[in-house]
């Protein structure tokens, strides 16, 4: 008898989307506006779901404050009213798309998230465009 929960979230950071080998011109007409050298932002919404069985004695699949406590500590605190690109180690080497923040998210709670939870990440850059990692 599986269930979903699922946590919604909240944060706001500045990105840069372009790849270091390409000139200005290459980058531009990949990325568009997203790859201006003085960045941009987006008020992310973040959606963490986790499938399980419900306890017997609690009746939760999963606490959702500890679970809004883990987000609030290892993705909120590190993400929120930052440069992805230059605040934050796992972008220093990887285009933040959101297709990339969406998987960096997943493995970073995956450490805290027992592995008998099916973990999904749905990320909103914006109202109509968002990503669900993983896919399936």
């Amino acid at each position: 008898m599986k269930v979903k929960v699922i946590r919604k979230e909240h944060f706001n950071a500045a990105h840069r989307l372009f790849n270091p080998s390409w000139d200005e011109e290459k980058n531009f007409a990949v990325f568009g506006k997203c790859s201006y050298p003085n960045y941009h932002g987006h008020n992310y919404e973040l959606e963490v779901s986790l499938v399980g069985d419900p306890d017997p004695q609690t009746g939760y699949v999963y606490d959702l404050k500890l679970l809004s406590d883990l987000i609030d500590e290892h993705i909120i605190k590190v993400f929120d009213h930052k440069n992805l690109n230059l605040d934050t180690p796992y972008f220093k080497n990887l285009n933040p798309t959101a297709e990339n923040i969406a998987i960096i998210i997943w493995r970073i709670l995956r450490q805290h998230i027992d592995n008998q939870y099916e973990l999904k990440i749905k990320l909103y850059e914006t109202e109509r465009n968002f990503v669900e990692y993983p896919a399936h």
